[in-house]
């Protein structure tokens, strides 16, 4: 509401108008303007104040803008993934990591964002580009670079590189903080008064997603080890993978079947690796007869404990 500012100030010469004066006095609960600055001069005093800001001559005062909505990239499954949150004071930069989601693959698409909802088709596009000539890889293998940088004058330019080859490709984005102020409200609004409904078709993108991938990691172990998986293990594994496919596959599958699903694959697929590894010939054996001086406590075994990326 206008009567909650604190300072009414009236900007251009139309606003010299009694009428005018009148109304805004109205508007603002009979707060009356402050006239203090003349209303002609008032936008240029504005913005020599912030190029004294900028150029780092002023320093007593601290404007402060922000981004109006949150700015992020698709990624798989059609997910809206945030790299600067709303209201995040700019100039600045954000760089995240991503990768691919086949194998081969030879080129990336980076879809730009701008919203607070949590699935792309949602948000607002502000622009696309393609980032190609990538060297053929496995799924997940390739680092590929997404930095959002915006600078002082709300300008960000979008980056994406390939950290195997140095390849990158930028596309440069003007307007993204100058949005109206009530479009902003209404996005905003919009992603609050859908975020259960959102957050349920996240929660099934996300369950497919996982499931697509374990799907692919037992598909290419039970290739590479097919010499040591049991017939009996084979023969259990194959109708979970087709029946987790087929589930997958599914236009809107039940989020919390397909995360049981996934789970006894995953279950399943461990003793794969338990196979693989029984059949390993055992190293050689050495006996020793340790010191006086060793350390009587030190485990059988080096325990690596290590979180995958």
């Amino acid at each position: 509401m206008l009567s909650a500012a604190e300072e009414i100030v009236l900007v251009g010469g139309s606003t010299r108008i009694p009428v005018v004066q009148d109304l805004v006095r109205e508007l603002g609960g009979g707060k009356a303007p402050n006239q203090s600055v003349n209303p002609d001069e008032v936008v240029a005093m504005g913005a020599a104040v912030q190029a004294g800001v900028l150029a780092g001559d002023v320093k007593d005062i601290v404007l402060l803008d922000v981004t109006p909505l949150s700015l992020g990239v698709e990624t798989l499954g059609g997910v809206a993934t945030k790299l600067i949150e709303r209201n995040t004071t700019i100039p600045t930069k954000k760089t995240e990591v991503f990768s691919t989601a086949a194998d081969a693959q030879p080129s990336v698409d980076i879809v730009v964002l701008q919203g607070e909802r949590q699935l792309s088709k949602d948000n607002k596009i502000l622009g696309t580009f393609r980032l190609a000539g990538m060297p053929p890889a496995p799924r997940g293998v390739p680092q590929i670079e997404v930095t959002f940088d915006i600078d002082a004058n709300g300008i960000l330019n979008v980056t994406a590189k390939d950290r195997a080859t140095g390849k990158a490709q930028t596309i440069t984005i003007a307007g993204s903080s100058t949005l109206d102020k009530g479009d902003v409200e209404r996005m905003v609004q919009d992603a609050e008064s859908n975020a259960a409904e959102d957050a349920k078709r996240k929660d099934v993108v996300d369950a497919k997603n996982s499931a697509e991938a374990l799907v692919y990691q037992t598909e290419k172990q039970l290739q590479e080890l097919s010499d040591k998986v049991p017939a009996d293990l084979k023969a259990s594994l194959e109708p979970k993978v087709a029946a987790l496919k087929g589930k997958v596959s599914e236009a809107e599958p039940d989020a919390e079947l397909l995360k049981n699903m996934t789970k006894e694959l995953q279950e399943e697929l461990m003793k794969v690796g338990q196979a693989a590894y029984s059949q390993s010939p055992p190293p050689p054996s050495t006996t020793s007869t340790p010191s006086s001086g060793s350390n009587n406590n030190k485990p059988d075994s080096d325990v690596i404990d290590v979180e995958g990326q």
